[in-house]
């Protein structure tokens, strides 16, 4: 068994909304507590967080708007869009959160661990270079994998993306750049709108975004289709040397903001399908890093089914082949017929 890191801690449950809002420090509350449970405790190393520089923020964020965020310290409650609220606690909050990434980061390429999950919030995906949107104040995988190119020198990184949402942040800050592949599955049309199939890069950066719009009703063996056929290949070809999963948990069947249908064991079976080609381009370098899921109990079991398979769980051994046996073809040909045709430009496998 492999080596998982997990970065956790109470300061992350600082960042609370005065009223009710879908991202609350409860989500991860029920992380925490799962991870005391008996089958679970001692089997992860505690990566301790914590709080990114100025710099390394502004790998991503301008300074203006990192000041903006800095501003929030000084009211009680201050709602920076719509969707996104800061309180007095939010900015040193979402710095560490980005930095309790990075020092996950650390962790895995320096060999000390094999691969990490950070358990942090807010959450970050949404986050664009000069705003907050969508729950998100500070890009954390973005910063991260940044800071991989800049701090280690990696000329590829390849960030998955498998929330409900698409990560407009995270795809706008390497739209450009060819050593950063995003590939993003997300409900499609839904909020943030932006995407489409044929959103795929462009200058030197054309070819390293994959965006595969869904619309609501996939589940298990459909994902699995889509990670098989479209990520896996584009993936192996890329041969990242580090590996980061946006892991939202809000395609979740019982998810209140969703309308996706994978279970906890579906979203064991694509761990292990980023695990398996991991191993096979990055010596299994991955690092997890919590975005979305708003069902507390869909949450805490669909990671911890995670955590199985990072870990290489007797419990866990393998894909579950049973599920392609489910797919629905007609649901998810089309949309798969319709990202090999935008991205075979690009890619010999796929």
């Amino acid at each position: 068994m492999g080596r998982t890191g997990i970065v956790k801690d109470n300061r992350y449950l600082n960042h609370a909304a005065d009223s009710y809002h879908p991202e609350s420090p409860e989500r991860l509350q029920a992380v925490y507590k799962m991870l005391e449970e008996p089958d679970m405790q001692d089997k992860f190393v505690e990566i301790q967080p914590r709080v990114a520089t100025d710099e390394e923020l502004e790998l991503i964020h301008g300074r203006r708007y990192i000041q903006l965020v800095a501003s929030t310290a000084n009211r009680d409650y201050t709602m920076l869009d719509p969707d996104t609220y800061a309180n007095r606690e939010s900015y040193e909050t979402a710095k560490l959160a980005a930095g309790g990434t990075l020092s996950a980061v650390d962790k895995v390429l320096n060999g000390e661990l094999n691969n990490a999950f950070a358990f942090i919030r807010p959450p970050g995906h949404h986050a664009e270079s000069n705003r907050a949107m969508g729950f998100c104040l500070f890009n954390n995988v973005a910063i991260a994998a940044g800071y991989s190119t800049k701090s280690y020198s990696l000329k590829k990184v390849l960030i998955i993306d498998w929330d409900l949402h698409h990560g407009n942040g995270t795809q706008h800050s390497f739209y450009e750049r060819p050593d950063v592949l995003y590939f993003s599955a997300h409900q499609f049309p839904y909020y943030p709108g932006t995407g489409y199939v044929t959103e795929v890069g462009s200058g030197a950066g054309k070819g390293f975004t994959v965006n595969v719009p869904l619309q609501a009703g996939p589940g298990d063996a459909e994902y699995m289709q889509v990670f098989e056929e479209v990520l896996e290949p584009i993936a192996l070809e890329f041969k990242p040397e580090i590996i980061f999963v946006s892991a939202g948990f809000d395609i979740y069947y019982q998810d209140p903001l969703g309308g996706m249908q994978v279970t906890p064991a579906g979203f064991a079976n694509l761990a292990k399908v980023v695990l398996d080609f991991a191993k096979e381009t990055c010596k299994g370098k991955v690092v997890f890093v919590l975005e979305g899921g708003y069902h507390l109990n869909g949450l805490r079991d669909s990671i911890k089914e995670v955590l199985k398979a990072m870990r290489g769980d007797i419990l866990s051994p393998g894909r579950d082949d049973k599920i392609r046996e489910k797919v629905d073809r007609q649901l998810i040909d089309p949309v798969i017929r319709k990202v090999k045709e935008a991205q075979k430009p690009f890619w010999k496998n796929i």
